[in-house]
């Protein structure tokens, strides 16, 4: 199995790193596309790809599975325009953080021949570009897959077995709307938390010289990819906007006591968090 032909489509912080773990857990012919050279001739200097090309279509064209590693708006015209150039019979991944735009475009024009399974690997850095990929990202990680009907039992244990191969821990198959739902809770809202929080900063005092590891490590998704997260955002909005009035609510409840001087109902609330909050480490 390690003998199939990979290709990986967009070179950056994801897909580079998915070359990194291809490569340390020995898959051997792992290709590259990329519309930068510099991106594509990189990944060859550091020896995770063995060639690459701007467009790809021969490359394509010999893959056996292709990962695709694109802002959500572009997958659905990558895919569009290559119907012609993937090879009968191969399978195709994703790594996008949202899924019902992507899943019923593709869908409605994706012939029987090719198997797309959409997954998500739940890893990433604030950085972008291959120069922030590293072989250590996924490691102990989640990934998360969404099974359509029409994919075959063997293609998805075939992702299973590479994500396992790389580095990641846990592997749940979840519903394309369940995915959407969760998502926006666990990994879209915390980034909106640490946007708001860190541009909520109107002191005139040097604010770097008051800080602990609390708003350091609250802050840090702060510091993020304006092009691929407004994408997100925007493409999960009903389910981003819901999670984020549940948390208004809760922030609410933590303002009403403060102001009541109601130190029992703090009480309450904080020992609810850390009971939730150990509930994740087990």
């Amino acid at each position: 199995m390690k003998d199939i032909n990979i290709v990986i489509v967009g070179l950056g912080v994801i897909g580079g790193s998915f070359a990194y773990g291809l490569r340390d857990a020995g898959y051997k012919n792992v290709f590259g596309i990329d519309i930068n050279e510099k991106s594509i001739e990189k990944a060859i200097e550091l020896g995770i790809i063995k060639n690459g090309d701007t467009k790809g279509n021969a490359l394509l064209r010999e893959a056996d599975l292709v990962i695709i590693s694109l802002y959500p708006d572009i997958v659905k015209t990558f895919v569009e325009n290559n119907i012609g150039n993937f090879k009968k019979g191969c399978v195709i991944t994703d790594a996008t953080g949202v899924k019902q735009n992507i899943v019923s475009e593709i869908t409605s024009f994706l012939p029987s021949d090719i198997d797309f399974i959409f997954c998500h690997p739940m890893a990433g850095r604030e950085k972008k570009g291959i120069e922030y990929a590293t072989n250590t990202v996924f490691s102990g990680a989640n990934f998360l897959i969404t099974p359509i009907e029409s994919n075959k039992e063997e293609n998805i244990k075939l992702i299973e077995k590479i994500a396992l191969d790389i580095g990641f821990k846990n592997i749940k198959r979840i519903s394309v709307p369940l995915h959407d739902e969760m998502i926006s809770f666990t990994s879209q809202l915390p980034h909106a938390i640490a946007v708001a929080l860190i541009n909520s900063d109107n002191h005139n005092e040097d604010t770097k010289s008051f800080i602990g590891d609390s708003y350091r490590d609250l802050t840090r998704i702060a510091n993020i990819n304006e092009t691929l997260w407004s994408q997100l955002f925007l493409q999960n909005k009903e389910n981003l906007l819901s999670s984020m009035e549940n948390f208004e609510k809760q922030f609410d409840l933590i303002k009403k006591a403060i102001k009541e001087d109601n130190v029992e109902d703090l009480k309450k609330y904080f020992i609810s968090s850390s009971k939730r909050r150990e509930l994740l480490e087990k």
